[in-house]
Parts: structure tokens; sequence; C-alpha cells
């Protein structure tokens, strides 16, 4: 398994009430990671924790916004405790974040979305290559049982279809026959799932 070089944390961002904002602080000292906290005239609040020896740090903003608190940070994390930490605070404080696990040689981008990764793509130089994306595929189908307009998808879907078979018959490469291929596959599903 590759080593992580680092995990930059492009932009986190959660809500936390008074008594959440204690626990996420907890869940930094259980983690052992030092932490020093600025209170703002504003009532905002900063907060640094070192993340090694040589004095590099991490700063989370948390923002008064009526009873809650609006956390946001952006920062490269290379202890494994604090990585640790961040990931378990996005979670459990359901937040909203782009992560990047830095590898030699790539980079694997987490989306979490209400704390649940719902898209991973690894990126090596200019391509990206998708791993995973959550698809809330019930309500996607409750959404389409209820549509009127089934009948006339359907015929949409089978234009499509008809176009990609047409396009596959003239491809020259393997590449370009590939993507047909790739297409009609996702084409003929959705046609399954519109005529069940």
């Amino acid at each position: 398994m590759a080593k992580r070089l680092a995990t930059q944390y492009v932009k986190a961002c959660f809500t936390v009430t008074e008594a959440e904002l204690r626990a996420l602080m907890q869940l930094f000292t259980d983690h052992q990671i030092s932490l020093q906290m600025k209170v703002f005239d504003n009532g905002n609040q900063e907060v640094a924790f070192l993340e090694h020896e040589n004095g590099e740090e991490g700063t989370l903003t948390f923002e008064r916004r009526g009873s809650n608190y609006w956390v946001t940070g952006s920062f490269r994390l290379i202890r494994p405790a604090l990585v640790n930490a961040m990931r378990k605070a996005v979670a459990q404080f359901k937040g909203d974040a782009l992560v990047h696990r830095i590898y030699n040689g790539y980079v694997m981008v987490y989306q979490y979305t209400h704390g649940a990764v719902s898209k991973i793509e690894e990126v090596r130089g200019q391509e990206r290559k998708l791993i995973f994306e959550y698809k809330h595929t019930v309500g996607k189908l409750e959404q389409l049982y209820r549509k009127q307009d089934v009948e006339e998808e359907i015929m949409l879907v089978r234009l499509d279809i008809n176009m990609l078979l047409d396009q596959r018959n003239v491809a020259v490469d393997d590449a370009e026959r590939d993507r047909i291929d790739s297409e009609l596959r996702i084409q003929t599903n959705r046609l399954f799932i519109l005529e069940a």
C-alpha cells in the first residue's frame, strides 16, 4: 500500500453548537493535539493546532452565527493523529470538505457532503479517474416513478441508443468503441429502469 505523504484540507466547513464546540475540542485533545485558542471581541474564535516539531500549524476559524459557530479551515496535515481527528470531526459534525490525500505520483481527492464521502477521484497529472460516487438511487427511482412523461423519456433514450449504435458501427479505433460501449451500458440500464 502506498504511503501517504500529506493530507490537504482544501476546504472544510461545518456548524457546531456551544456544547458541540466543547466536544470538538475534546476530540482534538483525545488525539493528543496541542491547541491554541484565540477569542475575538465579536465572539468569533480561532483555534490553531501544532502540526509537528518544525512549527507548521493549521487553523480552524469559528465564526459566531446566532447560537452556533460556523467552522472553516484550509490547511495541509502530515501527522496521522491530526489527520484522523479532522476526518472524525468532519464526519461527527456532518461537515462538507474537499480533501486531497497526497501520495507519491498521484492524489486521491475526497469530497465529503454532510459528513459522508460523496465522491472519490484519483488524479495523476492531468488525468482524473472516478473511483466512487454516491448516488441516491432510491430517491431517483421514486422521482422517476412519479414522472408523468416517462414514455417520452423512453423514446428519447431509445433514440440515444440508436444514435450510439450508429456511431459504434462507424468507429475506427478501439478507444472510441470502448467510450461508446460505456455510454451504451449507461443508456440501456436507464432504459431498463424506465421500462420497469
